[in-house]
């Protein structure tokens, strides 16, 4: 079996994969096993040195990762540097912090002495998707490498160059050799992976779907895991937002990277008194973003990573305007090569129809108009999903009540859009998944929480 890399801009194939061995899976996951328990015996300060490494090596070639996400799944060039200046913040971020995040914490007992340790559980499997080709694995590995674990990686298919260019990197900043290993295996090596008694545990960044299937052999194994899935997150709009920033945002919320994000703003939940301002606005504002190649520094919207994946897209905007919702902006399929779809706005969007309900992985924004902010909380919390999400108001007082009491999900910000950050966790709610990525919280998730109690011998 092979994997093939096909650019989405071209539909060109840039690089084919020859899909690993058995042989080859159970070789890379005895060498990570015998490269983790070196490494959880290394201090600190030395996992950091190597870490820091990492985050120079990442700065030194981020033009030309960034064109390796350009190539393999369409990222614009500029977007892909960015990228990778966020996953050398990351890995800083926890090379700094990891130390401090698990120092033993004393508990007070009748005991001579108690507390709290956090060793590292083992091998991590990670099962992470194409459309983050390396912060998703960096926002992973930072953390479960720095607390003393060893990491094999089941990528994308169509993002393999990036998987083994992360590979390489591990091995170049001074890492163990073997303790950072990409596995390119299909879904049911995948499986079999997830049952391996080397692998301790899993997380997985993907859809739904996906996050079941993990989630059910990860049961059934008794390992634990960490679901970050999918996300159809509210873009609350009240009627004392400030307009200019709200659309400002809200088209970069949505149409960045390409509207391919779990976490971009996809339902605009606008009040009635501002609905109308605001929909001449961001439509207007929608029509001048610029498609085309990704390697183009004028270009805002690239192609979708997938042919397959951009018929989607089409299938569910057309089912929505059967339904009777209004095509405002783009909505047609381009002729001409590649896996391009035109940055799309939907209103009129109501209960039942496919944009209410489904998630749109892609440049489609869904406008909808409520009365006043009672059924805007309402609407933004009618979904299965529960990822982040945002509310403009010039009220902060108004705005916070909002985020912190009313939406429903993982996340939520005030007159910003949604957004990942090292310094804070990140992770969803209901059909969004469990567990948190990055922060204190995101480090802690593969570990052993280990209850130590002493007492002197009588």
């Amino acid at each position: 079996m092979s994997f093939p890399s096909i650019n989405p801009a071209t539909g060109e194939t840039v690089a084919t994969y020859a899909a690993m061995t058995g042989v080859q899976v159970d070789d890379a996951l005895n060498r990570c096993v015998e490269a983790q328990r070196t490494w959880a015996k290394m201090s600190f300060a030395a996992r950091a040195q190597r870490m820091h490494a990492l985050s120079d090596q990442l700065l030194a070639g981020k033009a030309e990762y960034a064109a390796l996400m350009s190539h393999e799944m369409g990222k614009l060039h500029a977007q892909g540097i960015a990228e990778i200046e966020k996953c050398a913040w990351v890995c800083r971020f926890y090379a700094d912090h990891a130390e401090a995040f698990l120092t033993p914490e004393t508990v007070e007992t009748e005991a001579h002495r108690s507390f709290v340790n956090f060793r590292p559980m083992g091998v991590v499997l990670a099962i992470m998707p194409w459309n983050y080709p390396f912060w998703q694995v960096l926002r992973f590995a930072a953390p479960t490498l720095m607390a003393g674990n060893g990491a094999v990686l089941k990528h994308a298919p169509n993002v393999f160059g990036s998987s083994l260019a992360i590979e390489t990197l591990f091995r170049e900043a001074g890492f163990p050799e073997h303790l950072f290993r990409s596995l390119l295996i299909d879904i049911p090596e995948t499986t079999a992976a997830i049952h391996d008694p080397r692998i301790a545990a899993v997380s997985i960044t993907s859809s739904v779907r996906a996050g079941r299937a993990v989630a059910a052999e990860a049961g059934r194994a008794l390992k634990k895991c960490v679901l970050e899935l999918g996300g159809s997150d509210p873009f609350i709009v009240l009627e004392d937002a400030d307009l200019d920033r709200a659309v400002e945002a809200g088209i970069t919320a949505r149409f960045q990277n390409s509207g391919q994000s779990c976490i971009a703003a996809k339902r605009f939940i606008v009040v009635d008194a501002v609905y109308d301002d605001f929909e001449r606005r961001f439509v207007e504002a929608v029509h001048r973003l610029r498609m085309g190649d990704p390697m183009d520094a004028a270009t805002q919207v690239g192609p979708q990573a997938r042919v397959d994946l951009r018929d989607e897209l089409a299938d569910q905007v057309q089912r929505t305007a059967r339904a009777g919702a209004r095509i405002l902006a783009g909505g047609e399929v381009p002729t001409g090569p590649g896996a391009f779809y035109p940055p799309t706005v939907l209103a009129g969007v109501e209960a039942g129809m496919a944009a209410w309900s489904e998630e749109l992985f892609g440049p489609v924004a869904t406008l909808i108009r409520v009365p006043d902010e009672a059924e805007a909380i309402r609407v933004a919390n009618a979904t299965e999903f529960g990822l982040s999400g945002s509310v403009w108001t010039r009220d902060l007082a108004r705005g916070e009540r909002i985020a912190a009491h009313e939406i429903e999900s993982g996340a939520a910000f005030v007159n910003s859009m949604s957004k990942s950050d090292p310094r804070m966790p990140f992770g969803g709610i209901r059909h969004s998944g469990y567990g948190r990525e990055l922060s204190i919280y995101g480090i802690r998730e593969f570990v052993n929480i280990h209850a130590v109690w002493v007492e002197a011998p009588s």
